[in-house]
């Protein structure tokens, strides 16, 4: 077998269509001899494997009879590979730009300390018109889930996503695992991914509360997990004053509730928290803010 250089993973669960469109998007990637694309279905109960098994037999197979989380497929996939570098996709995302394999590898070669690459990402349900970018790359503090590439050695030397995260924030732990160990992370407007989701109706959707107390909570583990004591206790009155002050008081009672269960969830981590915390020292932590936050959301307007 030739060499894989790149392989393209793809966790998933009851998102046939979403997903079956992704793969006829981005096989033109997966049918060249260096590239592997690995599909793992976490427990579906839609069609998901057989639809995938038929429609693209070269693509590697995963599957979960019972769901174990995204989280857990993610970790496994990453684990598994033998691939120089892994690209991470959500089953709604694909590529839009040119050639985003030779600008990946390039980057990678020409910036030795760089282990992850994230992706420029724009959200929406219909393609943009426009989609050159007049900027640069730059080193940024995170990444996001549905569009980045591993550098594979970097990976090796950081812990696992943590799986007890569920979903949310397990980028931001796995960034900080890479700012402990002198690893950069840029950012690379060369590649364009599409995420087909339309961000404004998921507020009305039935996980509405589910995904705020996810992203909460994860979010004060990461206080507490890398943060230096002397900054946390702000963060965490300043994470709750904003919740209350743009949607409780407004009357958004599903927030109500995800803040109460957020904070319930952080303190049955507790013990949890404490065995893996590994904060940064102030020095650290100051220089840590002064990077980049990476640009989640592109627009062609704000180029």
């Amino acid at each position: 077998m030739p060499e894989q250089i790149f392989s393209i993973l793809i966790a998933t669960k009851n998102r046939k269509a979403d997903l079956l469109l992704t793969l006829e998007k981005i096989k033109f990637l997966f049918e060249q001899e260096n590239v592997s694309c690995t599909v793992y279905d976490d427990g579906s109960n839609d069609g998901t494997y057989n639809a995938v098994k038929q429609n693209f037999p070269e693509i590697e197979l995963k599957r979960n009879e019972i769901s174990k989380g995204y989280i857990f497929c993610r970790n496994q996939m990453l684990n598994e590979t033998t691939a120089d570098y892994a690209i991470s996709l959500d089953d709604d995302s694909h590529f839009i730009s040119d050639n985003p394999l030779y600008f990946i590898q390039k980057h990678f070669s020409e910036n030795p300390n760089c282990g992850l690459i994230a992706f420029r990402i724009f959200w929406g349900l219909k393609a943009p018109e426009h989609t050159s970018s007049q900027s640069k790359s730059f080193p940024v503090n995170g990444f996001v889930g549905c569009g980045h590439v591993w550098r594979m050695e970097s990976w090796r030397q950081i812990p696992n996503y943590p799986e007890w995260f569920i979903f949310y924030s397990e980028e931001e732990f796995a960034a900080k695992q890479l700012f402990h160990n002198g690893i950069a992370m840029d950012y690379l407007p060369e590649v364009l991914v599409h995420h087909r989701v339309d961000v404004k109706s998921r507020k009305k959707q039935g996980d509405y509360t589910k995904r705020l107390r996810n992203s909460l909570r994860n979010g004060w583990f990461l206080y507490f997990l890398f943060d230096p004591l002397q900054a946390i206790p702000r963060k965490m009155a300043y994470s709750i004053w904003m919740q209350v002050k743009l949607k409780v008081i407004k009357g958004d009672w599903k927030a109500a509730s995800a803040l109460t269960l957020a904070f319930l969830d952080l303190i049955i981590a507790i013990p949890k928290v404490i065995k893996n915390r590994k904060p940064f020292s102030l020095q650290q932590y100051r220089k840590f803010q002064q990077i980049e936050k990476v640009p989640v959301y592109w627009q062609p307007e704000s180029d």
